[in-house]
């Protein structure tokens, strides 16, 4: 486990359209493709993070108005609900002085993300634990400093199907078999004593999702939001679990950090980490907020978005050895991973 010097408590008052046109960045997904609307990945320019617009239209640039001290923090994301924490942790360092600010870098997928961060050419990500597990068993210098959120995946299927049992000899997609989702469709398919060699499991991106589920391409997805409540809210298909019904407070995403920019910066690196659970926690307490910031960063229809924000939460991101302990049995146990990485080998701990 790394130990970082202990640092003083940061201030607490931290605080589409039609099916067609519903293309996001392949959030959870893992086809190497561009963000969806403008085909650029690891573009800043892209990022809210970097450069924003106001409310009143007036477009702010971070970099140009920062003290020439302060130490910028490169975070990479996908846009999915997932990352809210992320977004409102570059909310808050552009308002608050919290040692360092924040440039959030938007990918189209998680191989393109997790390979930017494996090379350091950012210093950490929003990524799938199972990514950053992975990265660690092959000896690459990345660690988990939090989670991202709790809950907030879904099992969709078709309309005309009522359980797990219909989907048998059907095709059923995720986002990246290195992922929660993966373990979670085992999970409900283990309810009615079947296995993943019981349906044809293939990888999507998620925004192909709900249109493949109306066409019949696919029978159910398990999946990252919005992508769940996209299908719902169009009558596409109706959520058969979630994930707190399979694995209660199932870890996901998490905060990535690379072992190099810990090991240069450990003040920043605490600071950081206190942080990201500042911003979870204010999410939580204000959810009209959290709607707010989500809106900024993620193209959603409203009603989308008031779904998907009632299947998940972002605060206490702290991850236990116990919730650690868990994931890493279900990894093996599904062929994730042969020798994934011990608590204390990955987990940044600044208590």
């Amino acid at each position: 486990m790394i130990k970082i010097r202990e640092i003083s408590v940061l201030r607490k008052s931290l605080l589409a359209v039609a099916l067609s046109a519903f293309v996001l960045a392949a959030g959870c997904g893992d086809q190497s493709r561009g963000d969806g609307e403008s085909g650029q990945t690891g573009n800043v320019q892209n990022s809210p993070g970097a450069v924003s617009e106001r409310a009143d239209g007036t477009a702010s640039a971070e970099k140009a108005t920062e003290p020439a001290a302060r130490k910028v923090v490169k975070i990479a994301y996908l846009p999915i609900t997932h990352a809210l924490a992320g977004f409102e942790l570059a909310e808050a360092s552009k308002q608050r002085d919290l040692g360092f600010s924040v440039e959030l870098v938007r990918f189209g997928s998680w191989t393109e993300l997790i390979d930017a961060l494996n090379a350091g050419k950012v210093d950490g990500a929003v990524a799938l634990v199972e990514l950053i597990m992975k990265a660690r068993e092959q000896g690459i210098d990345v660690h988990l400093a939090s989670l991202a959120h709790h809950d907030g995946n879904v099992m969709i299927i078709g309309s005309s199907y009522s359980s797990m049992a219909d989907l048998k000899g059907k095709t059923v997609a995720i986002p990246h078999r290195q992922s929660t989702h993966y373990l979670l469709l085992n999970d409900a398919l283990a309810r009615e004593n079947l296995t993943v060699a019981d349906v044809n499991v293939i990888e999507m991106a998620p925004p192909e999702m709900p249109s493949a589920l109306a066409s019949g391409q696919i029978a159910g997805y398990c999946v990252a939001e919005p992508f769940g409540a996209r299908a719902v809210t169009l009558n596409l298909g109706k959520v058969l679990y979630q994930s707190k019904d399979l694995w209660p407070d199932s870890v996901c995403c998490g905060f990535a950090l690379s072992g190099r920019f810990v090991k240069e910066n450990p003040e920043i690196a605490a600071r950081l980490i206190e942080a990201i659970g500042v911003s979870g926690d204010s999410l939580d307490k204000d959810h009209s907020h959290a709607s707010e910031v989500a809106a900024r960063y993620l193209n959603v229809p409203g009603n989308v978005l008031d779904l998907s924000l009632q299947w998940i939460s972002f605060g206490h991101p702290e991850i236990s050895r116990e919730q650690y302990d868990i994931l890493r049995d279900k990894a093996v146990k599904c062929g994730l991973s042969e020798n994934p990485p011990l608590y204390e080998d990955i987990v940044v701990n600044v208590r």
